[in-house]
């Protein structure tokens, strides 16, 4: 029972959230079939009042997927044959499921995300020294990690110490390090476990469509590929408990180093972490530390003077390092000069109170303030201004792009002065031309931009940032995929070079994914300064990089912002077919989280929205997409009630109208959908004149058709025979899709053609030509990065070696 109730439950996320991709949706429709042989309890959770009798319904609550699995096992246990046919299912069912990666197997990830640790660390011996000893304790509890927990106020040196502790100890951790900035300095900019884990699992070697959508799903997994790891976990700046808890490994191999401006308390009492609270720097470590910083070429100076610096400087290391740059950097400061103004300020200060700008609970002497104000004092206008613009929003980095459109400058120019505030430490370059503020420079930067520039100023920064990051989105998601429909004046003009390298889809996936945080936060900024016609078409252009690779997460949260903020830009007299597109793609991320009924309620909504604003193509696209989620419910004849729906929608757009131009491929599509309805159905002979209708219709569309959708269709044509019993017609249509996959370099597309071949093959009980289809189809999963694909093919391989009693 335990064993079919995982199967049910990975099929059935999988089926939602497409994670399992094409083979997903096939074991989805072959548990359909297993479950409509079962007879059914009266009442049962997994069937359903529709309007035509009663239906299965893909089981996705615990309760219908518990029923589900009852079903099955009950059945099992009265026909042998139906028992084998349940453990077939349950074997390729467990191929689908997300799976850790040992440390010991062949090729797995070690990762090494430990920035580098700096040239001028100074003093923390007490830190290393208390770590080494936690792991040397022989009391130490068994079966948990050793959690090691530095708290301290900001600038005190907590990311540098833990750093340096984790690049001294890695010889101890050979499974690999993973480090993450949670930007906890407010609750604000503080990431969501989700997002780190995410992030921590394709590191750890997870393919990203693999990645569950839901938190826990990706915290189970996090802990499965942790297991007997012995690795390093650092989770710096963390906001509070909440934060750091979900991130925690399983294993007693591992070492985990959390800092935090806040004493985590839950992590103490529930976890055993051990807590250190980090102090300033002594007097004489404060002088070797400034000294290294400002360097040799500085002229010598009298010991008296660089002591009245470090004093002036707290102890505490940001603020050192801030002096110390600014002394590094500008020759005509002297020691004696920095050590006065020190003085100056602090005893000004105390004298006077808090300058006008900064916050009234700041401590007047901050030393960290203080060193900054200092150098900020220093900057030329130009930098000063520059400084000012980057701090208009908290950007998870500061890219060159990010600061050229900020301060409005051109990108050469943003890059020398980039390099400007990183050599005087006001910046960190934390990856090629990507910086950023540590939260107290930041929260300086912000402070003089309020005072110096005033909101209106910050406000036309945001936009142009806004506007940058959009040109640049829309750019890359045109790229990505560039026969979709799509809305919006970001789009205007786009062209493909006639000669386009096969990669460039790729490629610019790749830059919208190191851009992803960013455009999140740039969606949160344009919201917040009121820019909604800027939102909106900031989500649209996100629709690539969420489609290929998921982060559900923040896909539900930026498209939450998209919606509300093309609504508010329709009742203003914006552009009202956004609200249903936005709720389109919205859906589709409920979809990913596995909300079933999130996404159809704002699929509903979609339709009603479109409908009202006389919005054809897109009324269309969003019947469709109901469509489509219906599908993937089993409520095939509602999605195919759907589609049909859709295409008369369709065929009411006339020549000029909005998505004129895209009907007879969106039509071609549609009949590909019903097609696939109809056969899921059992209604073959409909269903094969529905697939060739749709198959002349992409050969017949403008620019010599649509070749790839062709090859999509020749599957559907080979799947819908193989349901029918004929496997020697399915190979004659699986024939052409290997061929056309291989033409158009589909490369995963052409593996699951060949793996549903061999499955032709099987039936026709021809074991040579399945070995030849499964390991040419192995080769492309692996060259493409599907571990699990490949492993599933090999396992195939394997059972077909002990059939024949030699190697295949």
């Amino acid at each position: 029972m335990d064993m079919v109730l995982s199967a049910v439950g990975t099929v059935a996320s999988g089926a939602l959230s497409g994670a399992g991709g094409e083979m997903g949706r096939r074991t989805s429709e072959r548990l359909y079939r297993l479950l409509d042989r079962a007879p059914a309890e009266p009442g049962s959770a997994v069937t359903g009042a529709a309007g035509d009798g009663q239906r299965l319904v893909l089981p996705v609550t615990d309760q219908e997927r518990t029923a589900a699995a009852s079903r099955l096992v009950e059945l099992a246990r009265t026909s042998p044959d139906f028992a084998r046919e349940l453990g077939e299912w349950v074997r390729e069912a467990s191929w689908l499921a997300p799976r850790a990666v040992p440390a010991v197997a062949h090729g797995a990830s070690r990762p090494q995300m430990l920035p580098p640790t700096t040239a001028v660390f100074t003093d923390r011996e007490e830190v290393a020294d208390w770590i080494r000893a936690l792991l040397d304790d022989a009391d130490r509890p068994p079966g948990a990690p050793t959690v090691a927990a530095l708290t301290g106020p900001g600038g005190i040196g907590k990311t540098a110490a833990v750093v340096q502790c984790a690049h001294e100890l890695r010889e101890r951790f050979p499974d690999g390090t993973l480090f993450v900035d949670l930007a906890g300095a407010s609750a604000g900019t503080a990431l969501t476990p989700s997002d780190v884990l995410a992030r921590f699992l394709e590191r750890l070697g997870v393919p990203p469509a693999m990645v569950p959508g839901d938190e826990a799903r990706q915290r189970d997994l996090f802990r499965d590929c942790t297991a007997d790891r012995r690795m390093i976990v650092v989770l710096d700046n963390a906001h509070d408990d909440a934060q750091v808890l979900p991130l925690l490994p399983a294993s007693p191999g591992c070492l985990v180093l959390v800092t935090s401006r806040h004493r985590l308390s839950r992590l103490v009492a529930e976890h055993g972490a051990h807590p250190f609270t980090l102090r300033p720097l002594s007097t004489a470590d404060s002088v070797l530390l400034l000294r290294r910083i400002a360097g040799r070429e500085r002229s010598a100076a009298p010991d008296e003077a660089v002591r009245a610096v470090a004093e002036g400087t707290g102890g505490i290391p940001l603020a050192v390092c801030t002096t110390g740059a600014g002394l590094a950097v500008r020759e005509h400061l002297s020691w004696d000069r920095v050590a006065q103004q020190l003085s100056d300020r602090i005893h000004g200060r105390r004298q006077t109170g808090v300058p006008m700008g900064e916050h009234p609970r700041e401590d007047p002497a901050d030393p960290v303030r203080l060193a900054q104000e200092m150098t900020y004092g220093e900057l030329t206008p130009e930098c000063a201004a520059f400084y000012r613009a980057l701090a208009v929003w908290s950007w998870p980095t500061v890219t060159v792009l990010c600061a050229a459109h900020a301060a409005g400058v051109d990108e050469d120019e943003a890059r020398e002065l980039l390099e400007q505030l990183a050599r005087v430490h006001l910046l960190e370059e934390v990856g090629e031309e990507r910086y950023r503020f540590h939260d107290l420079a930041r929260a300086y930067a912000r402070e003089r931009a309020i005072a110096e520039d005033g909101p209106g100023v910050m406000a036309a920064a945001v936009r142009r940032v806004a506007v940058g990051y959009l040109r640049f989105a829309a750019g890359a998601d045109f790229r990505v995929l560039p026969l979709r429909w799509r809305l919006g004046p970001a789009y205007t003009g786009l062209t493909l070079p006639d000669r386009r390298d096969p990669a460039d889809g790729r490629l610019a996936l790749a830059e919208l994914r190191r851009e992803r945080e960013n455009l999140a936060a740039v969606v949160q900024a344009a919201e917040h300064h009121g820019f909604d016609e800027l939102v909106w078409q900031l989500c649209e252009a996100m629709w690539g990089l969420h489609l290929m690779l998921g982060f559900h997460a923040q896909w539900v949260d930026t498209h939450l912002r998209g919606v509300e903020a093309a609504r508010r830009c329709a009742a203003e007299f914006g552009d009202r077919r956004a609200v249903g597109r936005m709720l389109v793609q919205l859906a589709f991320g409920y979809i990913g989280l596995g909300q079933a009924h999130d996404a159809e309620e704002a699929l509903e909504q979609a339709v009603s929205a479109d409908r009202d604003c006389g919005h054809r193509r897109g009324e269309a696209s969003a019947v469709e997409a109901l469509g489509l989620l219906r599908l993937k419910l089993w409520r095939h004849g509602e999605a195919q009630r759907g589609f049909e729906e859709a295409r008369e929608i369709l065929r009411r757009i006339r020549e000029g109208d909005d998505g004129w131009r895209d009907v007879p491929r969106a039509t071609a599509l549609l009949e590909h959908h019903i097609g696939r309805a109809q056969a899921r159905q059992r209604n073959f002979t409909a269903a094969f004149a529905q697939l060739n209708d749709a198959l002349a219709r992409f050969r017949r569309l403008p620019g010599g058709g649509d070749t790839y959708n062709e090859g999509r269709v020749y599957m559907s044509l080979g799947e819908a025979h193989l349901d029918a019993g004929d496997p020697d017609l399915a190979r004659v249509c699986l024939d052409k899709a290997v061929e056309t996959m291989e033409t158009e370099g589909a490369a995963l597309q052409h593996a699951d053609a060949l793996e549903l071949r061999a499955r032709c093959h099987r039936l026709s009980h021809r074991p040579a030509e399945e070995t030849e289809d499964l390991r040419t189809a192995a080769a492309y999963y692996e060259e493409n990065g599907d571990r699990a694909g490949a492993d599933r093919v090999r396992a195939r391989l394997a059972e077909l070696e002990e059939a024949a009693g030699r190697p295949v």
